[in-house]
């Protein structure tokens, strides 16, 4: 079974959720994350002082194991699950918002049971992909090889994708995978990285150099390959058909991250 992470912005996302608690339900709820110990109960703090509180006992350590009625989780999941309990479908609000932003963002979608209407979390994606693992992983590299410069592209990106600016996580996302292979090519061979006049001839190299894969079509002379198939998609403005702007988004997110990890494994580990 799929252990469930989740990023730092979806976890404060959920903590916000929690200001719809009275004080007492939020006591409550504080019993049930086996916080107690940490966060006061009352009327001593306001319900919003005491979701800093949460958020920041939970980030300390999201991979705390607590005991629910729904068996073992971590905390991080358990405090997620607390939060979508309190989502109403068809309702907009800006907390609820964020956090439906965030699991998406993480690989996960709300369902609604047809009997009781309950709503229930799930796993959108696969359990190899773990998109916050991805995440996690992807930044660790980045910084790791000292692409600073890619670094911050992915960082806009994810942020504009947060405030739901689906034209400016759009543009980082294709500006982080841009630079993240001319990082690449300069990393494989500088020399030759610097005598290329464009990003796009600094990938041909990569082929050249056996980094990009042609017997998988990763790279071909004919320009129908996966690279280039992956820009042009990630060139276009609009939605794709059938999707909005916002599950477009989302989807170039998971695919340029999981992407991203491919061949920054490739570049660091040889695989």
């Amino acid at each position: 079974m799929r252990t469930a992470a989740f990023t730092r912005p979806t976890i404060i996302a959920a903590a916000e959720m929690l200001e719809r608690h009275t004080q007492a339900s939020f006591d409550t709820m504080i019993l049930r994350l086996a916080l107690e110990g940490e966060i006061p109960d009352g009327t001593g703090l306001s319900v919003p002082k005491k979701l800093g509180m949460v958020a920041r006992a939970v980030l300390a350590r999201p991979d705390h194991v607590v005991h629910t009625l729904d068996g073992s989780a971590t905390l991080a999941e358990a405090l997620v699950r607390e939060a979508v309990a309190l989502v109403r479908p068809h309702f907009t609000w800006p907390q609820q918002t964020a956090l439906l932003r965030g699991l998406a963002r993480d690989g996960y979608v709300l369902e609604e049971d047809e009997d009781t209407h309950a709503i229930r979390l799930r796993a959108a994606l696969p359990e190899k992909i773990a998109l916050p693992e991805t995440d996690d992983e992807v930044r660790g590299l980045l910084r790791q090889l000292g692409f600073q410069i890619s670094a911050g592209h992915l960082d806009q990106a994810i942020e504009a994708h947060t405030r739901g600016d689906w034209a400016a996580a759009n543009a980082q996302l294709r500006t982080f995978f841009e630079s993240l292979f001319d990082a690449i090519a300069f990393a494989v061979d500088h020399a030759t990285a610097s005598g290329c006049a464009t990003s796009e001839s600094r990938r041909a190299m990569l082929a050249g150099k056996r980094f990009l894969a042609t017997d998988r079509n990763e790279w071909t002379q004919d320009g129908k390959n996966f690279i280039n198939g992956l820009f042009k998609m990630l060139h276009t403005d609009g939605s794709h058909p059938g999707l909005s702007d916002e599950d477009h988004s989302t989807f170039r997110l998971h695919l340029v991250l999981v992407s991203a990890r491919a061949f920054l494994r490739r570049l660091t580990y040889g695989q």
